[in-house]
């Protein structure tokens, strides 16, 4: 059975879920992975496709955790669903490579994003930048999570009106925009792992549709909220990632995108309608989204270590809540300082696919947890089901265990990272498992 968040507030509600929804999928990556997408890919055709590929993936993956979302509306979202599904120790694995790689890498990854884009404005060098920005947004973070759920809303608000004002400006107001670069076939098939790694990169810009169950625990009517606001939230972004990377091919030649010069294909689409002023709007476009972006993944991953501090797994600090806050403030400023540390160390393209790689495990075991509850507790009261099913979980647990494959072989340095750092958790978990028995006897 699920386990009461004792102390937590439902602060949260239908607009700031979906906000978080949004904000959190919406970062840095639609404005930057198109172009290295474009170098492996060779046409615009095999580019968009891709793109709807990992749109499509990562909806099925929303649908499912929609219905999860809608059955445990807790804190610790996935850890919860795999502890239901498989069992403690899946569960903590986990919440062992959230802590230590997913939340604090996706933080640092938009950090050294936002820093790059305001790098030219700014009299400081970008680590200070993207330093000071984790350590602002962890002191809001520590604040109450309806203020988090009231900023995150107005980020939000602001990233989607200059986001599609860069699309529509760029299909409707471009001077030298041409329908026939779409359907550019370039070389052909680039070839099953290349457009492998092109999915990888998109599904980073993707990354985040899982996020909003980790704060389930403080969204008012969870059990109907959770989903809406994950199922309406995706549709919105797969709309808006079209409409922006039709808007480049139509607006720049192939070989803009693929070198955009100094500057991001955003920007190089934008001064095609904007003219000079198009790289203060972008610079300011990019930062709002992705500082967004960052604040949604502080909010949220920190109730992971939360809910598993709560279970006994992790120090019972992480489960402190703040007197007047009503918030993990513990769990806030330890992921900040890990996130220092990987802003300091590591690249932007480095964190985001070890994020992604590490995360997709999970992803298809959690799909795993609808196909296993289903049979278990097929009366459980759920307020929203899986359409398809069970074609959806099944194609998703097949496609996410495919995409894994197909990442040990184009990275596979990352990969071994990755399993490494499962592997560490695994002996963490058994030497804390032996400590508790004699304690549960």
């Amino acid at each position: 059975m699920d386990r009461p968040n004792e102390g937590l507030i439902r602060g949260l509600g239908p607009w700031a879920a979906a906000s978080i929804v949004v904000g959190t999928i919406i970062g840095t990556g639609v404005f930057l992975k198109t172009s290295v997408m474009a170098k492996t890919g060779g046409s615009a055709v095999w580019v968009l496709a891709a793109w709807g590929a990992a749109g499509l993936l990562s909806f099925t993956g929303a649908l499912a955790y929609a219905e999860l979302g809608g059955l445990f509306p807790r804190a610790g979202g996935e850890y919860v669903y795999l502890r239901e599904g498989y069992g403690s120790g899946v569960a903590y694995l986990y919440a062992w490579n959230r802590f230590w790689i997913g939340t604090p890498g996706s933080i640092a990854a938009y950090a050294v994003g936002t820093a790059t884009f305001l790098g030219d404005a700014l009299p400081f060098g970008e680590k200070p930048i993207a330093l000071a920005l984790v350590v602002v947004f962890t002191a809001i973070n520590c604040s109450s999570v309806r203020a988090g759920g009231g900023v995150q809303t107005a980020l939000t608000a602001l990233k989607v009106a200059l986001i599609a004002g860069l699309a529509i400006g760029a299909l409707g107001l471009s001077r030298a925009g041409s329908w026939a670069r779409i359907a550019d076939t370039g070389r052909g098939f680039p070839g099953i792992a290349a457009f492998g790694a092109m999915v990888i990169a998109a599904l980073w810009a993707y990354d985040g549709w899982n996020n909003l169950p980790m704060a389930a625990g403080e969204v008012r009517d969870g059990s109907r909220t959770v989903p809406r606001a994950t199922v309406r939230g995706m549709l919105g972004v797969l709309a808006i990632y079209a409409l922006v990377n039709v808007g480049y091919f139509y607006a720049l030649p192939f070989a803009d995108v693929v070198s955009p010069g100094a500057t991001s294909v955003a920007q190089r689409a934008a001064t095609e309608f904007l003219g000079p002023a198009a790289q203060l709007v972008l610079a300011a476009a990019m930062a709002i989204s992705a500082i967004s972006a960052m604040h949604g993944s502080m909010l949220t991953g920190a109730r992971v270590p939360y809910a598993v501090a709560a279970d006994g797994l992790a120090p019972r600090g992480l489960a402190r809540l703040g007197a007047r806050s009503h918030v993990p403030v513990v769990a806030v400023v330890v992921q900040g300082a890990i996130a220092c540390v990987y802003t300091l160390l590591g690249g932007f393209d480095d964190l985001t696919d070890a994020v992604v790689i590490v995360s997709w495990l999970f992803y298809g075991l959690n799909a795993g947890t609808v196909l296993l509850l289903r049979r278990r507790s097929p009366d459980a009261p759920r307020s929203f089901r899986v359409p398809g099913y069970p074609i959806v979980p099944v194609a998703f647990v097949a496609l996410a265990f495919a995409l894994l494959v197909d990442s040990a072989i184009v990275s596979p340095a990352i990969t071994v990272l990755g399993a490494a750092s499962t592997a560490l958790g695994a002996v963490v978990y058994f030497a804390i498992a032996r400590r508790r028995a004699p304690a549960a006897s």
